[in-house]
């Protein structure tokens, strides 16, 4: 059941129910975009530049976002505006990097897990699309978990990687390198689309949620 913060930073759920989407849309539910990205800014202003649009767009075209609870870095900057611009956001944080990655004091909601692999948990459940900026080893390993759990089945979300500044490049060529070995089957391009700009992220995914009834 959620819970106050103690600490000021808004309201906490430790282990409340999540919602299935029938349930959420009888409450006036918005679909939810979760955003991985990285916990540093980057030695590129053109990073946090793109994080701000992305949250703006989120904002703007009427979503609720799903990160990783920090105010820092990346994922900081996609939510404070998309805060400014309106949207709904929910903060996902294992309880071990309170002291590392500060919660967003803005937050409607924050979630403290026990462990990486039940916040990635959550954030899967909870988003009803997913938008990779450029981050680090945990951004990666985000990334590999959902379009994973897109090549078994277990979901059919939309995953958009917004390629800012060629950063993605490598990326693209490991899956194609995956395929080219044997190891994967060439649909697996499928499971996720290349984008350049927020924008079109924000276009594609509208899209898709939109062909399946959302």
């Amino acid at each position: 059941m959620a819970h106050r913060n103690t600490d000021g930073h808004g309201p906490v759920a430790e282990s409340a129910p999540i919602q299935t989407a029938p349930e959420q849309a009888h409450r006036g539910y918005k679909p939810a975009i979760c955003v991985f990205c990285g916990s540093s800014s980057g030695n590129d202003l053109v990073y946090a530049k793109t994080a701000c649009e992305l949250g703006r767009h989120i904002g703007e075209s009427g979503y609720r976002l799903v990160f990783g609870g920090g105010a820092v870095g990346l994922m900081g900057e996609v939510a404070r505006a998309a805060r400014s611009a309106g949207a709904p956001i929910i903060g996902i944080l294992p309880a071990f990097l309170r002291g590392v990655e500060p919660p967003l004091k803005s937050a409607e909601e924050l979630v403290i897990t026990p462990d990486l692999q039940q916040r990635k948990s959550r954030m899967l459940t909870l988003a009803d699309a997913f938008v990779i900026l450029p981050g680090g080893l945990g951004t990666l390993d985000e990334f590999f978990e959902v379009i994973t759990t897109t090549q078994l089945k277990v979901h059919t979300k939309p995953v958009i990687v917004v390629d800012v500044a060629g950063y993605f490049a490598p990326l693209r060529a490991l899956l194609d390198q995956v395929v080219a070995h044997g190891f994967a089957r060439p649909e697996i391009v499928t499971h996720q689309d290349f984008v350049a700009t927020p924008a079109e992220a924000m276009a594609r995914i509208t899209l898709r949620l939109s062909a399946r009834g959302r």
